[in-house]
């Protein structure tokens, strides 16, 4: 593995306790992250790089001094949005590159982009690319009756990720259900809520490496054939995080998984093309499930998705001969190239106490 020279990396994550008790069996929990961050910044030390962890939640000033005071050559940014619907990930991002350091993975747009998937939608589409039928965003429920709906259908929260708003409710087959499901996310989640038609295909997770060349990693899989039939197979939160679940155990991921020449090809392309449209960078994943008639239609973009060793991208990174210290290595070498037209113009300078 070729090594670049020794750095001074901030690793960057977010330490808010959410006001909702934790439960044992969450593997999304705060002291789940808590714990991967630490396994991270060894990860990161063993490449030879000095590393400082900075957690920080409401207090933006005290992050821009001690970050200034810090002076890494790259922070290596893990701050992840725990309250419904907050958007502080695009603009932590924003506020350490405007503080002119390089920083790992997508930049503050394509996170925000990410996280407004109704746009996310928008912009792929705008670009010739295909996005399930029918995605619509409903800002109220009476907003149901202005689509003529073919079901079934998924509704989610329109500004979550990691499945937060995915339960087995989720896919509706009346438009009675898909309006009790948008009361729901309208008064809980406090977002408007999206809606797309459910397709009933293969589900792929693609990860995707590279600045300047990317590089597509192996297919990964999501098997849904030991769900019980009156479960959905979707990867909802319970499928994503809690370990007793039904949904959790007898949901598995194939990777590398086996797919035809033609459709390995188109998945491929797409995954490069959603990338790029949103301004992807350093490391991503993107997730497709095919139609009745097995054409791949693009899910959902990931910029920053998870970084934990033996699962998700380091699982397929890992199918292609990428050990997980090369993965951050490139990751990190990214962050230095930096995407193309991003001027280094620093807009915050250090804060200096009052005398």
């Amino acid at each position: 593995m070729k090594r670049i020279r020794a750095l001074h990396v901030v690793l960057i994550y977010n330490s808010h306790r959410g006001t909702v008790p934790e439960t044992p069996e969450d593997h999304g929990s705060t002291d789940g992250l808590r714990a991967f961050i630490r396994a991270l910044a060894r990860a990161i030390r063993k490449l030879g790089h000095r590393v400082t962890v900075l957690g920080f939640s409401n207090d933006l000033l005290g992050f821009q001094r001690r970050l200034a005071r810090l002076s890494p050559d790259v922070v290596f940014n893990q701050f992840d949005d725990t309250v419904h619907g907050a958007l502080y990930e695009m603009r932590v991002a924003a506020l350490v590159r405007m503080m002119g350091y390089p920083l790992t993975g997508s930049h503050a747009l394509a996170l925000g982009l990410c996280r407004y998937k109704h746009m996310a939608v928008s912009l792929l589409q705008g670009a010739g690319l295909p996005v399930p039928p029918e995605s619509r965003l409903l800002e109220r429920v009476k907003d149901v009756d202005q689509t003529r709906w073919h079901f079934p259908v998924i509704v989610q929260p329109s500004q979550e990720h990691a499945g937060i708003g995915l339960t087995r409710d989720s896919v509706v087959t009346s438009v009675k259900a898909l309006r009790r499901q948008v009361s729901l996310i309208l008064r809980d989640y406090q977002q408007p809520a999206m809606a797309q038609r459910f397709l009933p295909g293969r589900e792929f997770n693609i990860g995707i490496i590279g600045g300047y060349k990317l590089q597509v990693l192996p297919f990964a899989e999501v098997n849904y054939s030991a769900l019980p039939a009156e479960i959905p197979p979707i990867m909802s939160y319970a499928a994503k995080w809690m370990g007793n679940s039904i949904e959790y155990k007898r949901t598995s991921v194939v990777c590398p998984t086996e797919v035809t020449p033609e459709l390995g090809r188109r998945l491929s392309e797409l995954t490069v093309a959603a990338f790029r449209v949103l301004g992807g960078w350093g490391y991503g994943r993107v997730d497709l499930r095919l139609d009745e008639a097995g054409e791949p239609h693009i899910l959902e973009v990931n910029c920053n998705p998870c970084l934990e060793e033996d699962v998700a991208l380091a699982r397929s990174a890992r199918a292609a001969g990428i050990g997980y210290l090369d993965l951050l290595q490139r990751i990190i070498q990214a962050a230095l190239d930096k995407p193309p037209f991003d001027a280094d113009v620093p807009m915050l300078l250090p804060c200096r106490s009052s005398r």
